[in-house]
């Protein structure tokens, strides 16, 4: 199966995705949510084309797999998690996760990796809860 993986980042105005390994896979929107959306719709475009113009991807099993820069991911998911919550889970002062989230600084990468590992590690704990 091939993985396309699909690259989300914030720009002035809103959010843009483009495929790193794809040609003419591309979208945008005000919101993270509409620009997969509009990824998807472009893949469905694509579909639609002749069997000359059409990628050679959509013939077989694909996935997409989505890579956002942290301004992204954090605005992406601040109606989730606080600052206060992501510095319990990374150890990363929450006024320095907020200037992650507002894009006025970017992180290193030992501290993208931090935030990146500690969502992994909840995401794990999550998924051995049980009801």
């Amino acid at each position: 199966m091939k993985t396309i993986k699909i690259i989300i980042e914030r720009n002035e105005d809103g959010f843009w995705g483009y495929a790193e390994n794809e040609k003419a896979i591309v979208g945008g929107g005000d919101t993270v949510q509409e620009c997969k959306q509009d990824i998807l719709d472009c893949i469905e475009t694509l579909k639609t084309l002749n069997t000359d113009n059409k990628p050679g991807f959509l013939e077989k099993e694909y996935e997409l797999v989505y890579k956002f820069d942290t301004a992204s991911l954090l605005s992406y998911y601040k109606g989730i998690f606080t600052n206060s919550a992501l510095e319990r889970i990374t150890g990363i002062n929450q006024k320095q996760i907020q200037h992650y989230a507002s894009g006025h600084r970017h992180p290193r990468a030992e501290q993208r990796l931090k935030i990146e590992n500690a969502l992994h590690n909840l995401g794990k704990e999550l998924l051995a809860v049980e009801l």
